[in-house]
């Protein structure tokens, strides 16, 4: 009887291990899940989440409370600062649309391949004045919030002025402007802000330390003050945040930017803030099981989840178990397909040449692609597929596709990739009553970021994100006023015309993947938002990073500590090269809309400071 008993038990560990029938088994997840009926707002730290609930308690909607999220992240450094871009998806519950906000800035004048080539670079550079794009993440918000929300500027910039004025800085930034002392040093107006304990042994502010910008501040109050007195003289709300945009890209503000930039050795000039618009588009999207999945357009990696979606449709992901060598294999096969795809086809669709996105978006075309998979074996030769001809097209860049010798693994690379490839920023998600659904995956300017004059502005790192040689992207190759493709894709998804899932998270080349595997988690596997956001997922580098030196490590596979002896030697087997971290789910932010019960579910995942707060 108790070899039976130990047999029987053994069974059920097995089971679990293998996550079938997930759901019939109790789950304790190490953060709780949010519950809420008015309002829920998601984000990266406590108190960029506490300046969305303060916006939500005095009857802000969503955009309001996100707005103020979103201006609260960027005073606090939490990986990106005011100088950086903003990306967003937005349902409208009056109109029953997803609307796509594009707040991405571009390359500035002068920015060119033989520019960046006669200083001997094979890419943009990473850090300094010359990595800057214009900034896009001002416009972006007082974009969003003229046009759906319900607040003034003020009132939403008001917690970020607070904390301009002097906040408790958090150990994580404190700690990162410690180890990049020495690059920030180099930069005058960076040196100013960040190290208020200068020629110390550690000169980074203390963590808890009230860390004061006085120069953030003032701009701030700039904006808030154009807003007050446009309203004072009889201008609609709308009118008078977009004084306060004006101001920021074509007055004052922006001629200390860019005096700052260039005293820096920067390339932005008055004529690139004044010509950069904030975009209002249409998202791509593609149906997945019933459930209408949305991502911003090829300027950003967003649709390269749309194209493993069409082409995990054709198989049978439950039976095949959770997390299973078989699963793992398969969508590891399948990741690798679509991102081949977006690192030669994705670029800004405002300039030639035009992407395939009909092509690449075609399930006819998921069902092409999947047939390279060898369902033994995985491939490290994976290259970028021929989508023309499913939109009646011939291929003008066939003759450009071959594997190079930096597609290879390289041990040696291995730190330097890893800290490239999950380059962080943060994530915003918040939902109201009135049906109001954000998605926000912001970034730029993180530290070590370099300040642009006496503005308190972080000037973006994006221009890295480049290309300079068509050979590896001729949709991505840097020119003046053009965007660069990136990594930031939130998400939004729909069934029976409802909001189903909000969901974005940070860490650079790392997000579409994470985010496909979050998702399924769902909807494969009955997860509740919690356990999805928790649950050990695995990281392909299979890709080109979109950082650095944009290099590749073909075959290298990252699993979950959890993931069983068995199925790492099924992996090994299939020619896998593995390495193992305790936390790979993250850091993912979501909102689950419980229509049965009316109600709002909110998961963050269990590492990093993301945080939420729901009524």
């Amino acid at each position: 009887m108790k070899k039976l008993i130990l047999i029987l038990i053994s069974t059920v560990q097995v089971l679990i291990l293998l996550g079938q029938d997930f759901n019939n088994f109790p789950v304790t997840t190490q953060k709780p899940p949010l519950h809420a009926k008015h309002w829920l707002a998601i984000t990266g730290k406590p108190l960029a989440a506490t300046a969305g609930a303060m916006i939500f308690a005095k009857g802000g909607n969503a955009i309001d409370a996100s707005c103020a999220m979103l201006a609260a992240t960027c005073t606090m450094w939490d990986v990106l600062s005011w100088g950086g871009e903003t990306q967003a998806l937005i349902f409208n519950p009056k109109t029953k649309k997803v609307i796509a906000i594009n707040a991405l800035g571009v390359a500035p004048t002068g920015a060119t391949v033989d520019f960046f080539k006669s200083k001997k670079l094979k890419y943009p550079p990473q850090y300094g004045p010359l990595a800057a794009i214009t900034p896009g993440t001002p416009g972006g918000l007082m974009v969003m919030l003229a046009e759906y929300g319900t607040m003034s500027l003020k009132e939403v910039l008001s917690p970020a002025l607070q904390m301009a004025e002097g906040y408790p800085i958090e150990a994580q930034a404190a700690n990162s402007i410690e180890r990049e002392k020495d690059r920030i040093k180099a930069w005058p107006y960076s040196k100013k802000v960040f190290l208020t304990h200068l020629g110390q042994e550690r000169e980074a502010p203390n963590a808890g330390e009230i860390f004061k910008q006085q120069d953030l501040y003032n701009m701030l109050q700039k904006l808030i003050d154009t807003e007050q007195l446009a309203l004072k003289k009889g201008k609609s709300r709308k009118e008078s945040i977009y004084a306060a945009y004006d101001r920021f890209y074509k007055g004052d503000i922006a001629k200390e930017f860019v005096r700052g930039c260039k005293e820096q050795g920067g390339l932005i000039t008055l004529q690139d803030l004044e010509k950069w618009k904030v975009k209002i588009e249409e998202p791509l999207s593609t149906n997945y099981r019933g459930i209408e999945v949305y991502k911003l357009q090829q300027w950003s990696q967003g649709p390269v989840m749309l194209q493993a979606l069409n082409m995990l449709e054709n198989f049978d992901l439950k039976s095949m178990g959770y997390n299973s060598s078989n699963y793992i294999h398969s969508l590891y096969q399948t990741m690798n397909l679509a991102f081949a795809d977006r690192d030669f086809y994705y670029g800004d669709p405002a300039f030639p040449p035009t992407e395939p996105m009909q092509g690449l978006l075609s399930k006819d075309y998921a069902k092409e692609r999947i047939k390279l998979i060898n369902p033994a074996k995985n491939d490290e030769d994976i290259i970028a597929g021929n989508p023309y001809p499913f939109e009646g097209k011939v291929n003008p860049f066939l003759n450009l596709i071959n594997k190079t010798e930096s597609d290879t693994y390289n041990p040696d690379l291995k730190e330097t990739y890893q800290k490239d490839f999950t380059a962080g920023t943060t994530s915003i998600e918040a939902a109201d009553e009135e049906g109001w659904v954000v998605s926000v995956t912001p970034s730029g300017g993180w530290i070590p970021a370099c300040i642009a004059g006496n503005t308190g502005i972080g000037m973006s790192q994006r221009m890295q994100s480049f290309v300079l040689d068509e050979k590896e992207n001729p949709f991505n190759v840097v020119e003046p006023g053009k965007q660069p493709r990136v990594t930031l894709t939130p998400t939004l998804a729909l069934k029976d015309g409802k909001p189903f899932l909000s969901f974005a998270k940070q860490a650079g080349d790392e997000q579409d993947q994470l985010l496909l595997q979050f998702f399924l988690n769902i909807v494969e596997f009955d997860m509740t938002v919690q356990e999805a956001c928790e649950a050990p997922s695995f990281i392909t580098n299979q890709m080109y990073s979109s950082f650095g030196d944009h290099i590749k490590q073909a075959g290298q596979l990252i699993l979950n500590n959890q993931i069983p002896a068995w199925t790492r030697k099924d992996l090994i087997n299939m020619g896998y090269k593995l390495s193992f971290k305790d936390r790979t789910s993250g850091p993912i932010n979501a909102i689950f809309f419980d229509t049965k019960n009316g109600s709002l579910w909110g998961g963050s995942s269990n590492h990093g400071e993301d945080y939420g707060i729901g009524w």
